[in-house]
């Protein structure tokens, strides 16, 4: 049974599902993007960080249809480290202010071409390394000049969601969405 793909395919033209198609590697940016890029301090000091868990299953979805997953933050996060574990998430680079100088290392590292990368990031220091990458995404939230330079713009806002839509159109563009949407369709016993 052939599955209709999320209602926001409206919003993603055929370049856009081209460039997403080649697509082998997502490096995503974390706060702003993963979480809604507000800083959270208990009266303590200790930091808190909110993840939206359908970020989370859409990004075990792309592992699971062969994507590559990393991280790229600019910021030391032990709660950042925790999810990204409990992801499965092979790639983590924590502490990374020239994000575009450390997607080049990782790809490098696992030898992918630029155009078969894509990057989400949402602010000025993502901004090199989505000109770098063959995908370059941002977040409505996201800086203005960030948005006027990426390939695409979710309709999702950073830590809302925003990465799962990105997660959908990525299986939408190499024909993997209905297979990792099935099982949760099948006919009960």
């Amino acid at each position: 049974m052939a599955i209709h793909s999320s209602p926001l395919r409206t919003n993603w033209s055929g370049a856009l599902l081209e460039k997403a198609a080649r697509i082998r590697l997502i490096a995503l940016d974390v706060d702003g993007i993963m979480s809604d890029g507000k800083l959270y301090f208990s009266a303590s000091g200790d930091e808190l960080k909110a993840f939206n868990i359908l970020d989370g299953l859409g990004l075990k979805q792309l592992m699971a249809a062969g994507i590559t997953v990393a991280v790229i933050t600019g910021r030391q996060s032990p709660l950042t480290e925790k999810r990204m574990r409990d992801l499965g998430i092979p790639h983590l680079m924590q502490g990374r202010e020239d994000k575009r100088v450390a997607l080049q290392e990782l790809v490098s590292t696992l030898n992918i071409a630029p155009e078969a990368i894509a990057y989400m990031g949402d602010d000025l220091p993502d901004l090199p390394a989505i000109r770098y990458a063959g995908l370059g995404i941002t977040v409505p939230n996201g800086y203005w000049l960030v948005r006027e330079h990426a390939h695409y713009c979710t309709q999702a806002t950073g830590g809302n969601g925003a990465v799962r839509e990105a997660c959908d159109m990525l299986l939408t563009a190499q024909g993997r969405l209905d297979n990792a949407l099935a099982k949760y369709l099948e006919p009960e016993a």
